[in-house]
């Protein structure tokens, strides 16, 4: 089985963190425990957790500059904001997503080119053709073999995310803007079939037995 990119997206508070990790603690408890599972996935194969922006040491130093209010000291420019989110996919890319699909692992991303038009493009208002390009640039044309999008109440989320603790520099833009945020993900879902959306308004629990039960499919299909 070649190496899969499945990357998680969505709005603020939709889970995606504790959905990744518990889809990681399923695909490594299955592909030790069921003959079933063994036809469809190397008992070898990795599972690797990354985010953007930090999956490298260079993207932790850019993901504090992006969500720490307290770091820069200054507003960021909106076309700054995005070139740094590029530069940020960019080095993710070459250093350890495309690394890891060589090897043919399965990489489980926390966010990835649709954040970037749904943030940056109906979000902030930015040309779309260029995030585009400046997407396809930072890739090099890479795109996920499946996306979940964890499709959650926007006010809903702001208030799980809010009730985390310290908010970051996104979570803190007004209702407005995540719900310009929100039609992003559901104008991308509607024209990418690639994209599967996952009810986060519910426990846990169930939102994880939605995306396992996606990607089962998607394995059988992979294989």
């Amino acid at each position: 089985m070649i190496g899969k990119l499945i990357v998680f997206e969505g709005v603020e508070g939709g889970g995606k963190t504790t959905q990744i990790q518990l889809l990681r603690n399923w695909l490594l408890e299955k592909k030790q425990s069921s003959k079933l599972f063994s036809k469809f996935i190397d008992i070898d194969l990795e599972v690797i957790v990354t985010r953007e922006p930090g999956g490298t040491k260079l993207g932790q130093a850019l993901r504090e500059l992006l969500l720490n209010t307290d770091i820069s000291g200054e507003q960021i420019q909106e076309k700054a904001e995005l070139l740094l989110y590029a530069a940020d996919r960019s080095q993710h890319i070459e250093k350890l997503v495309k690394p890891y699909l060589e090897k043919g692992a399965i990489v489980l991303c926390d966010r990835f080119t649709d954040s970037t038009i749904a943030y940056q493009g109906y979000g902030r208002g930015l040309d779309l053709d260029l995030i585009q390009k400046l997407n396809h640039i930072a890739t090099g044309g890479l795109k996920s073999d499946l996306t979940f999008w964890l499709d959650i109440d926007v006010k809903i989320g702001l208030t799980r995310a809010k009730n985390r603790g310290k908010i970051d520099r996104m979570e803190q833009a007004d209702i407005q803007f995540h719900q310009r945020v929100q039609q992003g993900y559901q104008e991308l879902a509607k024209n990418n079939p690639s994209i599967v959306r996952i009810d986060a308004n519910l426990t846990t629990d169930k939102i994880q037995e939605q995306i396992q039960e996606v990607l089962m499919k998607k394995l059988i299909e992979w294989a």
